[in-house]
Formats: C-alpha cells, structure tokens, sequence
C-alpha cells in the first residue's frame, strides 16, 4: 500500500517494476492498458480503462485516483484524490481477460484542465520459497478540458546556476503542453540537450525546469540559444534567452 502522501516523480514512470526479494528466482506478471492517455473534452464526466491480463495466472489489481501538479520548481506531485470515482478500486483478472475500470469526474474542471494520474498497482500474490516476484505499476495521466476552449501558451528561458544550467518552460495557457525531442544551439554550433529521462509534461499554470546536459563553457547570461522541439501545437523554432538564475 502507498502512505497518504504525496508521490514524488519517481512514481510517473509509466511502468514502475517494485520487487520483492525472497531469493534468485523471479516471476512477473504482464499487465496491458489501454488507453495509455484520458483526454476528456468539455462535459464528459465519465470514461474506462480497459486492464488486460497477458500471463498465464490470474492477478489481482489496485486502481487509485491522484491529483497531478507541477508546484514551483515543475516537480510532479501526485496528491491521493476522491476527485475522481475509480470502480471497481480493487480487481482479480482472470489469465488472459481484461478488466473495464470506470472513471467518473464528481465535478466538472472549472477555468483551466483539470489533470490527473491514475495508479494500476499490481497486487502480489501470496509468498512462495524460492520465488521473487515482480509487480508492475501502471501511470496514467488524465487529462479534463473545461467548459470553454482550453490551450497552452508557454514561453521559454535557460537558466544558469551554480555552473548548471535548465531550459525553463512556462506555460500561463489553461492546457497542458507535452514537450519533446528538445534541442538547444548555441551561436557557435554546438548542440546543447535536455536530460533524456526528464517526463515531457507541462501542466497548465506550471512552470518546468529541463536540465542541461552540456560540456563547458556553458552559455552565458545575456547568450541567445536556439530552441527546436516539438509539442502539441507542433515544431518549435525559436530563440531564447540566457539568464541568470533569480
């Protein structure tokens, strides 16, 4: 079970093996989940998550509702919500079936989207010697558009601390934005990128810090980086400023 606590961005990953170590032996089980992203668009309150069993043995899952944020500083947060009304919460699936979970929105986003983690938590089964056994845990964002039109508008700055230095994305838009494939240029050529592991998200009213993974010298406050990415809207091309560091 997970403590009434907020979930730190380890827990994003879309597949989270949690093991059990009992020995040196192993078995796992596979679980599948369609669809891997919920968008709601304005006025539906309710949706499904289709769990499929692909082993050989039944397994027995969790689902659990969390509020996603991205505070000051872009960390994803996962806050445990009843926001959200997950049915059933708790299932066995049968080898080789799928279970239907329904999501229903107790109210609907008011002024910007409404955004949401859904946790499948696989449920281990009883301790067997000899055995370790490996759980999946499953993250699947929910996005809910309010009832007027919902975009994002983000702008972009790099940031230079303590001899590090962070692409920073801000977006004062009503939607999320999902950044990808970023590249930073500098006036000499050379070719700056983001951490590769670093989740693309950024949440409506949230500010996103990227780091730099970068050679010195680093680019100095005052340089102009050329920005190429892609993100919902489309490619991004465009230049941004060097900073220092508030």
């Amino acid at each position: 079970m997970i403590p009434q606590r907020r979930v730190g961005a380890a827990n994003l990953l879309a597949a989270t093996l949690v093991v059990l170590f009992t020995s040196l032996a192993a078995g796992a089980q596979n679980l599948a989940v369609l669809p891997v992203n919920i968008f709601m668009p304005p006025g539906q309150m309710a949706t499904t998550l289709a769990v499929t069993n692909q082993s050989n043995s039944d397994t027995a899952i969790q689902i659990r509702a969390y509020a996603w944020n991205q505070p000051d500083g872009g960390d994803d947060q996962l806050t445990p919500s009843d926001a959200v009304v997950v049915s059933p919460p708790i299932a066995t699936i049968a080898a080789g079936a799928t279970q239907v979970v329904r999501l229903i929105l107790r109210q609907p986003p008011q002024g910007r989207e409404a955004t949401y983690r859904i946790l499948v938590d696989q449920l281990p089964p009883a301790a067997q010697p000899g055995m370790v056994h490996v759980v999946l845990r499953l993250s699947i964002p929910v996005f809910a558009q309010p009832p007027t039109r919902a975009v994002a508008h983000v702008q972009y700055h790099v940031e230079v601390n303590g001899g590090q230095s962070y692409l920073v994305a801000s977006n004062d838009g009503l939607s999320h934005d999902v950044i990808r494939d970023v590249v930073l240029t500098t006036s000499d050529g050379r070719k700056l990128k983001t951490e590769s592991r670093a989740l693309p998200y950024v949440l409506a009213g949230a500010t996103r810090r990227w780091h730099i993974v970068a050679q010195d010298p680093l680019p100095l406050p005052g340089a102009t980086l050329r920005l190429t990415a892609r993100a919902v809207g489309g490619a991004i091309d465009e230049q941004v400023r060097v900073v220092p560091a508030p």
